[in-house]
């Protein structure tokens, strides 16, 4: 036996190391905060921050753990926003039925997208997608099911299984709240799998997986229809919340700006895209009761974490613990 494997079976028969403990109690407060959260904040203003974290949090996982930077993950949360909107409103389904058709629009988008650009690296990828997208924006603008530039408005929320009825705030929260849970475990479930070992491989060295005899082409796509149908997730609930779906949603500007939150959090990190989505809707909603222009702060807030936090906000921390090397 050799020794790296002798230290796996040792690290096996000592149980959970420190960093899964650690990463579970981080966890539980954090889910304790979340479920405390709406008592002293408003609770438009938290789901709103929990359906882009979720939204932050899917586009991570393809960048962060694949290497693909997609432009076009607008159109995989503005479609299902207005799928969802159109299901619940028009044809009067129930809101988990019309997530479920919103979040399933969006993973045959993102098989679609998926098949199309994923044959391309780099920056041929990231256009590729970014036009695509562009295609639903103007499909969105010209359709008459989505309203055109009025979008589809007055959207009921609805009661959830029959029993939860989602006009109560909390009761909305807390809907958003286990929304948000359940992408993240997916989201974790499947960066600790082996599927997620192969997608850092990926990412790190794709011509060595290759040789190792991976299809790489077949993870990439498959990474990128499970990134498009969380978005779908997101963009469905916060039609939910808010009781619209726009043009907003599905523009280019949507998926500039989770690659804003993305960065600013810690790409290829689990929480860094919570946190950077929690700053830019908090510094969004903050600056826009003031004269100052939102995008102009915001860019330079992102220029100078760049420059001085590399890894993002979550990523410098967790480098700059004990016992982990940079």
């Amino acid at each position: 036996m050799t020794a790296a494997s002798q230290a796996t079976a040792a690290a096996s028969l000592r149980g959970p190391d420190a960093g899964t403990a650690r990463t579970a109690l981080l966890f539980a407060v954090g889910l304790t905060i979340a479920a405390l959260a709406p008592f002293a904040l408003y609770p438009v203003f938290v789901m709103k921050v929990l359906c882009f974290a979720l939204f932050a949090c899917a586009f991570n996982l393809l960048i962060g753990f694949a290497g693909l930077l997609s432009f076009g993950h607008a159109a995989f949360f503005g479609g299902a926003a207005y799928v969802t909107a159109h299901a619940v409103k028009v044809w009067g389904l129930p809101p988990e039925l019309g997530l479920l058709l919103g979040t399933a629009a969006a993973a045959l988008l993102g098989l679609l997208f998926g098949a199309i650009a994923i044959r391309r690296q780099g920056i041929y990828f990231a256009m590729i997608t970014l036009a695509l997208s562009q295609m639903v924006f103007f499909m969105a603008l010209q359709l008459k099911f989505t309203g055109g530039e009025d979008g589809i408005q007055g959207v009921p929320r609805g009661v959830l299984f029959g029993v939860f009825d989602l006009t109560q705030p909390l009761t909305m929260y807390y809907a958003v709240l286990t929304v948000f849970v359940f992408g993240f475990a997916v989201i974790w479930r499947a960066v600790h799998s082996p599927f997620g070992q192969v997608l850092k491989a990926i990412r790190e060295n794709e011509p060595r997986a290759i040789s190792l005899g991976y299809r790489t082409e077949r993870y990439k796509l498959l990474a990128f229809v499970l990134s498009a149908s969380l978005a779908g997730l997101a963009g469905g609930t916060k039609a939910l919340v808010f009781q619209l779906a726009s043009l907003t949603d599905v523009q280019w500007q949507m998926s500039g700006e989770v690659v804003l939150m993305t960065l600013l959090g810690g790409m290829g990190t689990l929480v860094g895209p919570v946190v950077g989505a929690g700053l830019v809707v908090t510094l969004e909603s903050y600056l826009a009761a003031t004269s100052l222009p939102v995008p102009v702060v915001i860019g330079a807030i992102f220029v100078v974490c760049v420059l001085l936090f590399r890894r993002g906000i979550v990523g410098e921390i967790l480098a700059r613990l004990p016992g982990r090397k940079g």
